[in-house]
């Protein structure tokens, strides 16, 4: 068991998702940074389904009931355990009684905190994951919350470091076309790649707003809802793009001018607002 004593700016439980309900109007969800928290759950050891914390902007602090293998990826948050530095990428003993905290990152957005045997909440429609635009999933987790630590161990971990990079400063996100570039000014998908855009202050899990250029339709009217896709790049009327994360709808009525490779949106996850993006032609 860990008892969340702080859960930072917004502490939410993931693992792979809730693929292949699109149809009821249910997005994937999961972890936003899919590879990273990946990462967190090899390190301890654990099946790749297992449930973890993501941590936005750092700020958790969890206390032990019993002697529990950690460990924390994604974006290099200052760890420490009873106030003492801790290792980051790397399998680590969280004592019983012991509390677990993370510091603000000095770069990227969201770390991961994987426990040996997972985070056992009840899962929804196969997934433990927290979907924030439905509200599906456990509630994210507040000062008291008491979080069950489950069975889904596999073998013992054999990595005792895993070194992995910082997110870079100014990354670069490769796009396809849009289904719907035709419903937009053709000086609009030159902007888009050649622009460098900010991200904006209401971004979430659900999708990141960018600020830069307008870009411009070339046709009025409105498109019926179609799908939607993690990555796609959605145009609204106000002429600012909205790049979709892992919480996206899964129906939207505005045109897609471009979609980010699915390799490069563990990049756009750790995009935290104020940062520079730009996006090139894949």
């Amino acid at each position: 068991m860990l008892t969340v004593l702080a859960p930072g700016p917004l502490t939410t439980v993931q693992d792979r998702g809730r693929p292949a309900h699109a149809a009821i109007g249910v997005t994937r969800s999961g972890a936003a940074d899919a590879p990273a928290a990946g990462l967190a759950n090899r390190l301890v050891g654990n099946r790749p389904e297992a449930a973890l914390l993501e941590v936005t902007a750092g700020g958790l602090r969890v206390r032990a009931a019993r002697t529990v293998l950690v460990a924390v990826t994604g974006a290099p948050a200052p760890v420490e355990i009873d106030g003492r530095p801790a290792p980051f990428a790397a399998p680590t003993t969280l004592r019983a009684g012991s509390v677990l905290a993370l510091g603000t990152p000095p770069r990227g957005l969201r770390s991961y905190v994987a426990v040996r045997g997972g985070i056992d909440v009840p899962p929804v429609l196969g997934s433990r994951s927290t979907d924030t635009l439905s509200g599906l999933g456990p509630p994210p987790p507040a000062a008291g919350t008491l979080l069950p630590v489950g069975s889904l161990a596999g073998d013992e971990p054999v990595v005792d470091v895993a070194p992995v990079g910082s997110p870079p400063d100014r990354p670069v996100l490769r796009v396809l076309p849009g289904p719907r570039r035709d419903w937009l000014a053709e000086a609009a998908w030159t902007a888009l790649t050649t622009a460098e855009w900010r991200v904006g202050s209401d971004s979430d899990r659900v999708g990141l707003r960018l600020t830069g250029p307008r870009l411009d339709r070339a046709r009025d009217g409105e498109l019926p809802s179609e799908g939607i896709v993690p990555g796609a790049v959605q145009v609204p009327p106000d002429g600012a793009p909205v790049l979709f994360l892992a919480d996206h709808p899964v129906t939207g009525g505005y045109p897609v001018l471009a979609v980010v490779l699915t390799a490069d949106l563990p990049l756009a996850a750790q995009l935290r607002p104020g940062d520079a993006v730009r996006l090139r032609p894949a």
